[in-house]
Protein backbone atom coordinates (compact mmCIF):
# COMPACT_ATOMS: atom_id res chain seq x y z
CA UNK A 1 0.00 0.00 0.00
CA UNK A 2 2.69 2.22 0.74
CA UNK A 3 3.93 1.69 -2.82
CA UNK A 4 1.16 3.47 -4.23
CA UNK A 5 0.19 6.09 -1.95
CA UNK A 6 4.24 7.12 -2.73
CA UNK A 7 2.86 7.26 -6.43
CA UNK A 8 -0.01 9.61 -5.48
CA UNK A 9 1.68 11.84 -3.51
CA UNK A 10 3.94 12.08 -6.66
CA UNK A 11 1.61 12.58 -8.90
CA UNK A 12 -0.59 14.77 -6.80
CA UNK A 13 2.25 17.00 -6.47
CA UNK A 14 3.14 17.03 -10.26
CA UNK A 15 -0.53 17.94 -11.19
CA UNK A 16 -0.54 20.93 -8.90
CA UNK A 17 2.49 22.68 -10.90
CA UNK A 18 -0.09 23.37 -13.85
CA UNK A 19 -1.61 26.25 -12.64
CA UNK A 20 -1.66 28.38 -15.79
CA UNK A 21 -3.46 25.21 -17.05
CA UNK A 22 -6.10 25.26 -14.51
CA UNK A 23 -6.19 28.84 -15.05
CA UNK A 24 -7.15 28.14 -18.85
CA UNK A 25 -9.40 25.60 -17.77
CA UNK A 26 -11.12 27.69 -15.38
CA UNK A 27 -12.19 30.45 -17.65
CA UNK A 28 -13.25 27.92 -20.53
CA UNK A 29 -15.35 25.90 -17.36
CA UNK A 30 -16.86 29.10 -16.98
CA UNK A 31 -17.77 29.76 -20.45
CA UNK A 32 -18.83 26.48 -21.43
CA UNK A 33 -21.05 26.82 -17.97
CA UNK A 34 -22.73 30.32 -19.18
CA UNK A 35 -23.15 28.95 -22.66
CA UNK A 36 -25.03 25.93 -21.35
CA UNK A 37 -27.17 27.61 -18.99
CA UNK A 38 -28.62 30.27 -21.26
CA UNK A 39 -29.34 27.10 -23.77
CA UNK A 40 -31.36 25.56 -20.92
CA UNK A 41 -32.96 28.96 -20.29
CA UNK A 42 -33.82 29.38 -23.48
CA UNK A 43 -36.04 26.10 -23.63
CA UNK A 44 -37.36 26.48 -19.87
CA UNK A 45 -38.72 30.09 -21.00
CA UNK A 46 -41.08 27.95 -23.70
CA UNK A 47 -42.72 25.59 -21.14
CA UNK A 48 -40.96 25.25 -17.43
CA UNK A 49 -43.57 22.79 -16.10
CA UNK A 50 -42.69 20.63 -19.48
CA UNK A 51 -38.82 19.65 -18.01
CA UNK A 52 -38.27 17.17 -14.83
CA UNK A 53 -36.34 19.46 -12.64
CA UNK A 54 -36.34 23.26 -12.11
CA UNK A 55 -34.51 25.62 -13.94
CA UNK A 56 -32.23 26.38 -10.39
CA UNK A 57 -31.26 22.45 -9.93
CA UNK A 58 -30.60 22.26 -13.59
CA UNK A 59 -28.07 25.49 -13.32
CA UNK A 60 -26.75 23.76 -10.19
CA UNK A 61 -26.05 20.62 -12.13
CA UNK A 62 -24.07 22.54 -14.86
CA UNK A 63 -22.18 24.29 -12.26
CA UNK A 64 -20.52 21.41 -10.26
CA UNK A 65 -20.23 19.84 -13.75
CA UNK A 66 -17.92 21.92 -14.44
CA UNK A 67 -16.44 22.25 -10.99
CA UNK A 68 -15.47 18.68 -10.72
CA UNK A 69 -14.89 18.34 -14.60
CA UNK A 70 -11.60 16.63 -14.05
CA UNK A 71 -13.35 13.61 -11.87
CA UNK A 72 -15.42 12.53 -14.47
CA UNK A 73 -14.65 13.09 -18.04
CA UNK A 74 -13.76 10.28 -19.75
CA UNK A 75 -11.56 11.55 -22.36
CA UNK A 76 -8.87 12.92 -19.76
CA UNK A 77 -6.59 9.89 -20.10
CA UNK A 78 -2.88 9.63 -19.69
CA UNK A 79 -1.06 9.86 -23.09
CA UNK A 80 1.73 8.61 -21.49
CA UNK A 81 0.38 5.66 -20.50
CA UNK A 82 -0.64 4.61 -24.36
CA UNK A 83 2.51 5.52 -25.40
CA UNK A 84 3.82 2.92 -23.30
CA UNK A 85 2.28 0.35 -23.57
CA UNK A 86 2.39 1.26 -27.87
CA UNK A 87 6.07 1.47 -27.76
CA UNK A 88 7.18 -1.10 -25.82
CA UNK A 89 8.45 1.07 -22.61
CA UNK A 90 5.72 -0.99 -20.33
CA UNK A 91 8.48 -3.49 -20.13
CA UNK A 92 10.21 -1.40 -17.42
CA UNK A 93 7.16 -1.21 -15.43
CA UNK A 94 6.86 -4.77 -15.25
CA UNK A 95 10.46 -4.96 -13.73
CA UNK A 96 8.64 -3.34 -10.74
CA UNK A 97 7.66 -5.32 -7.92
CA UNK A 98 4.90 -3.60 -7.98
CA UNK A 99 0.88 -4.34 -9.95
CA UNK A 100 0.38 -2.13 -13.06
CA UNK A 101 -3.20 -1.92 -12.47
CA UNK A 102 -3.02 -0.02 -8.71
CA UNK A 103 -0.16 1.78 -9.92
CA UNK A 104 -2.10 3.51 -12.99
CA UNK A 105 -5.32 3.40 -10.22
CA UNK A 106 -3.45 5.74 -7.64
CA UNK A 107 -1.51 8.05 -10.17
CA UNK A 108 -5.23 8.34 -12.22
CA UNK A 109 -6.73 9.08 -9.35
CA UNK A 110 -3.48 11.57 -8.25
CA UNK A 111 -3.79 13.00 -11.43
CA UNK A 112 -7.53 13.53 -11.52
CA UNK A 113 -7.95 14.93 -8.12
CA UNK A 114 -5.10 17.75 -8.38
CA UNK A 115 -6.88 19.11 -11.69
CA UNK A 116 -10.04 19.55 -9.56
CA UNK A 117 -8.37 20.94 -6.42
CA UNK A 118 -7.00 23.74 -8.61
CA UNK A 119 -10.33 24.28 -10.14
CA UNK A 120 -13.11 23.79 -8.16
CA UNK A 121 -13.02 26.63 -5.71
CA UNK A 122 -13.21 29.31 -8.13
CA UNK A 123 -15.56 27.89 -10.28
CA UNK A 124 -18.20 27.09 -7.16
CA UNK A 125 -16.79 30.41 -5.17
CA UNK A 126 -18.51 32.43 -8.19
CA UNK A 127 -20.92 30.42 -8.99
CA UNK A 128 -22.50 30.61 -5.55
CA UNK A 129 -22.14 34.71 -6.21
CA UNK A 130 -24.50 34.58 -8.96
CA UNK A 131 -27.92 35.45 -8.72
CA UNK A 132 -30.41 33.04 -8.16
CA UNK A 133 -31.73 30.88 -10.41
CA UNK A 134 -28.49 31.01 -12.67
CA UNK A 135 -25.97 30.05 -9.71
CA UNK A 136 -25.49 27.08 -7.59
CA UNK A 137 -27.84 26.98 -5.24
CA UNK A 138 -26.99 25.34 -1.67
CA UNK A 139 -27.54 21.21 -0.88
CA UNK A 140 -31.52 20.67 -0.01
CA UNK A 141 -30.00 19.58 3.14
CA UNK A 142 -27.36 18.13 5.18
CA UNK A 143 -28.04 14.91 4.30
CA UNK A 144 -27.63 16.11 1.19
CA UNK A 145 -24.33 17.21 0.86
CA UNK A 146 -23.36 14.19 2.56
CA UNK A 147 -24.73 11.69 0.05
CA UNK A 148 -23.12 14.12 -2.42
CA UNK A 149 -19.64 13.70 -1.00
CA UNK A 150 -19.83 9.83 -1.20
CA UNK A 151 -21.25 9.36 -4.33
CA UNK A 152 -18.37 11.99 -5.47
CA UNK A 153 -16.37 9.71 -4.45
CA UNK A 154 -17.49 6.69 -5.50
CA UNK A 155 -18.09 8.46 -9.20
CA UNK A 156 -14.81 9.13 -9.00
CA UNK A 157 -13.49 5.58 -8.31
CA UNK A 158 -16.33 4.54 -10.95
CA UNK A 159 -15.20 6.93 -14.17
CA UNK A 160 -11.25 5.87 -13.04
CA UNK A 161 -11.60 2.23 -12.96
CA UNK A 162 -13.72 2.77 -16.37
CA UNK A 163 -10.63 4.30 -17.75
CA UNK A 164 -7.89 1.79 -16.69
CA UNK A 165 -10.30 -0.46 -18.68
CA UNK A 166 -9.54 1.04 -21.60
CA UNK A 167 -5.77 1.25 -20.98
CA UNK A 168 -5.71 -2.75 -20.62
CA UNK A 169 -8.18 -3.21 -23.49
CA UNK A 170 -5.03 -1.28 -25.57
CA UNK A 171 -2.59 -4.61 -25.06
CA UNK A 172 -4.64 -6.55 -27.23
CA UNK A 173 -5.09 -4.02 -30.17
CA UNK A 174 -3.02 -2.00 -32.63
CA UNK A 175 -3.61 1.40 -31.89
CA UNK A 176 -5.52 2.88 -28.92
CA UNK A 177 -7.37 5.66 -30.93
CA UNK A 178 -10.47 3.09 -32.44
CA UNK A 179 -10.84 1.96 -28.65
CA UNK A 180 -10.51 5.57 -26.98
CA UNK A 181 -12.66 7.32 -29.30
CA UNK A 182 -15.60 4.90 -28.86
CA UNK A 183 -15.46 4.64 -25.36
CA UNK A 184 -14.98 8.34 -24.36
CA UNK A 185 -17.82 9.10 -26.63
CA UNK A 186 -20.41 6.87 -25.32
CA UNK A 187 -19.00 7.83 -21.61
CA UNK A 188 -19.74 11.40 -22.52
CA UNK A 189 -23.33 10.77 -23.80
CA UNK A 190 -24.29 7.95 -21.49
CA UNK A 191 -23.45 9.50 -18.33
CA UNK A 192 -25.32 12.64 -18.54
CA UNK A 193 -22.27 15.29 -19.40
CA UNK A 194 -24.53 16.66 -22.22
CA UNK A 195 -27.50 16.03 -21.20
CA UNK A 196 -28.96 15.08 -17.85
CA UNK A 197 -30.60 11.77 -17.97
CA UNK A 198 -33.65 13.16 -16.43
CA UNK A 199 -34.07 14.80 -19.63
CA UNK A 200 -34.20 11.70 -21.24
CA UNK A 201 -37.99 9.30 -22.58
CA UNK A 202 -38.88 8.21 -18.81
CA UNK A 203 -38.10 3.86 -20.88
CA UNK A 204 -34.55 5.22 -22.13
CA UNK A 205 -33.82 6.49 -18.80
CA UNK A 206 -34.72 3.73 -16.74
CA UNK A 207 -32.18 1.77 -19.02
CA UNK A 208 -29.27 4.39 -18.97
CA UNK A 209 -29.45 4.44 -15.02
CA UNK A 210 -28.44 0.93 -15.00
CA UNK A 211 -25.76 1.11 -16.68
CA UNK A 212 -22.25 1.85 -15.52
CA UNK A 213 -22.25 5.05 -16.96
CA UNK A 214 -24.50 6.37 -14.83
CA UNK A 215 -22.40 5.54 -11.84
CA UNK A 216 -20.14 8.29 -13.08
CA UNK A 217 -21.21 11.75 -12.42
CA UNK A 218 -25.00 11.40 -12.74
CA UNK A 219 -25.95 10.24 -9.40
CA UNK A 220 -23.66 12.76 -7.22
CA UNK A 221 -24.91 16.03 -9.52
CA UNK A 222 -28.67 14.51 -9.05
CA UNK A 223 -28.22 14.33 -5.44
CA UNK A 224 -26.95 17.37 -4.58
CA UNK A 225 -29.40 19.46 -6.82
CA UNK A 226 -32.36 17.19 -4.97
CA UNK A 227 -34.21 15.70 -8.47
CA UNK A 228 -33.46 12.30 -6.88
CA UNK A 229 -35.97 10.78 -4.48
CA UNK A 230 -34.48 8.60 -1.41
CA UNK A 231 -35.48 5.32 -2.71
CA UNK A 232 -33.64 6.26 -5.97
CA UNK A 233 -30.49 7.75 -4.29
CA UNK A 234 -30.03 4.33 -2.60
CA UNK A 235 -31.11 2.32 -5.71
CA UNK A 236 -28.29 4.87 -7.46
CA UNK A 237 -25.81 3.66 -4.54
CA UNK A 238 -25.84 0.36 -4.75
CA UNK A 239 -24.99 0.64 -8.40
CA UNK A 240 -22.20 2.81 -8.04
CA UNK A 241 -20.90 0.12 -5.44
CA UNK A 242 -21.72 -2.89 -7.97
CA UNK A 243 -20.26 -1.27 -11.15
CA UNK A 244 -16.91 -0.33 -9.02
CA UNK A 245 -16.71 -3.86 -8.25
CA UNK A 246 -17.61 -4.96 -11.61
CA UNK A 247 -15.30 -3.04 -13.76
CA UNK A 248 -12.60 -2.95 -11.29
CA UNK A 249 -13.01 -7.15 -11.36
CA UNK A 250 -12.95 -7.01 -15.03
CA UNK A 251 -9.99 -4.44 -15.68
CA UNK A 252 -7.35 -6.69 -13.26
CA UNK A 253 -8.48 -9.85 -14.97
CA UNK A 254 -8.17 -8.54 -18.45
CA UNK A 255 -4.24 -6.70 -16.91
CA UNK A 256 -3.49 -10.50 -15.57
CA UNK A 257 -4.06 -11.58 -19.19
CA UNK A 258 -2.41 -9.23 -20.63
CA UNK A 259 0.54 -9.53 -18.99
CA UNK A 260 1.19 -13.16 -19.38
CA UNK A 261 0.86 -12.92 -23.02
CA UNK A 262 2.43 -9.72 -23.45
CA UNK A 263 4.81 -9.20 -26.48
CA UNK A 264 7.41 -6.57 -26.76
CA UNK A 265 9.74 -5.99 -29.92
CA UNK A 266 13.34 -6.97 -29.37
CA UNK A 267 13.08 -8.69 -25.90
Amino acid sequence: MKKYLSFFRLRFAMGLQYRTAAFAGIVTQFAWGFMEIMIFRAFYQSDAAAFPMSFAATASYIWLQQAFLAFFDAWMLENDIFDSIVNGNIAYELCRPISIYNMWFSRSIATRLSRAVLRCFPVLIVAALIPHPYGISAPASPLHFLLFVITLILGLAVTVAFCLLIYVLTFFTISPQGIRMIFTSTVEFLAGGIIPLPFFPEKVQKIMELLPFASMQNVALRIYSASMRFSEMKKAILLQVFWLVIITAAGKLLCSLAEKRISIQGG
